[in-house]
């Protein structure tokens, strides 16, 4: 092994540290003022009314569904080609996550194929904006306003993205942000949910604290609740990190457009798209498609045992063993056709160029050996 090159990093500067310090140093650790300048920042930078700050994403997903109301006997429109929370969050809330098929260039939900899932039972659609690449909003709300849906954006790997010159996450009813440090930007652990109504920022912060509403005795609960809350910590940090996630976006972009020059010479090799109509990219991950029939486990293996980092992003849910035998298989050849060849490499803000060529070679060298 000659490097070791991580798949993410997190980029925390000094700064940062010490605004984190600076809050340890107070008397409020939970609920206090850099939970409210965080919500009301990342409104701001959304065009939206209302951020509620929760404990991750995941907790986001949940407390959106039940505050639309979805619960028992109801379905919701999904895609398999995404993290498992997204499906899991459905189900934990009673309801029934349907599977549809994903557009073969962004591989987000395909407005077509999630007309022809929906039945008497669905209440609404979980539009995932995969690895920053903001979906087709207009023509998935326009499905939704036809069938009366609720719209839920997972823009948890999106922060920062554009369609038709909008936020990835200021479309839908509500939508949900992530700060897993695998992100853009990060919290440690941490997300949000944003939204336009006051009435529904009400009760995702009644619910987030206990079922507790911000007016009640600390013991008072208007109704069940959770721990969802995020600690000033983490605030702080998000804060100081959503300060500089212009510049971060551009160490991202700048990185994208290194691994689209790189691996152009790679024969078969297909390179996720650098631009597409109507839409900015808020560069997650980079995940390139290895040639049809190539040993994905096996090329990663190889990249492994040169120091480099990968991921299998994703592997449908549908497929997953705890979602296996949970009613018919749905029937997504292009999901899993997609899903056995992607294979996600080493990004992150401070990822150098030498990393990125180093990666590159290891690459063409496992795909050549993997060839003969």
């Amino acid at each position: 092994m000659t490097a070791a090159i991580p798949l993410s990093a997190p980029d925390v500067t000094e700064d940062e540290i010490a605004v984190v310090v600076a809050v340890l140093r107070t008397r409020q650790l939970s609920l206090g003022p850099e939970l409210a300048a965080f919500e009301s920042e990342l409104a701001a930078y959304h065009g939206v009314e209302h951020a509620v700050a929760v404990s991750s994403g995941t907790a986001g997903l949940h407390l959106a569904l039940q505050t639309l109301g979805i619960g028992a006997g109801d379905e919701v429109v999904v895609p398999s080609f995404t993290f498992v929370a997204v499906a899991n969050t459905v189900l934990q809330v009673g309801a029934t996550p349907v599977f549809a098929e994903i557009d073969p260039r962004t591989l987000n939900l395909d407005a077509a194929a999630v007309e022809r899932a929906i039945t008497p039972r669905t209440r609404a659609l979980v539009v995932v904006h995969t690895f920053g690449v903001p979906a087709r909003m207009d023509a998935l709300l326009e499905v939704a306003r036809r069938h009366d849906l609720r719209v839920i954006e997972d823009a948890c790997e999106a922060i920062g993205a554009h369609f038709d010159g909008r936020r990835a996450g200021s479309f839908g009813d509500l939508a949900v942000l992530g700060f897993y440090p695998n992100k853009q930007m990060t919290t440690g652990e941490g997300g949000a949910v944003l939204g336009r109504e006051a009435a529904y920022a009400a009760r995702l912060r009644r619910l987030r604290n206990q079922g507790r509403d911000a007016d009640a005795d600390w013991l008072d609960h208007a109704e069940p609740g959770y721990n969802y809350r995020l600690s000033e910590l983490a605030c702080a940090l998000g804060r100081a990190q959503l300060r500089r996630i212009d510049s971060m976006l551009a160490l991202r972009r700048e990185a994208a457009g290194r691994y689209d020059a790189l691996l152009a010479a790679i024969p078969g090799l297909e390179r996720p798209p650098r631009a597409l109509p109507r839409s900015e990219t808020s560069w997650f991950v980079y995940v390139v498609r290895l040639p049809e029939g190539v040993d994905r486990d096996g090329v990663r293996a190889a990249l492994a045992r040169q120091g480099i980092a990968t991921g299998r992003y994703f592997a449908p849910i549908h497929q997953q063993p705890a979602w296996r035998g949970r009613g018919p298989a749905p029937h997504l050849p292009l999901t899993e056709s997609i899903a056995r060849r992607t294979l996600a490499l080493p990004f992150f803000n401070r990822i150098t160029s030498e990393e990125q060529q180093y990666v590159t070679e290891a690459l063409r060298a496992a795909l050549a050996s993997a060839a003969r």
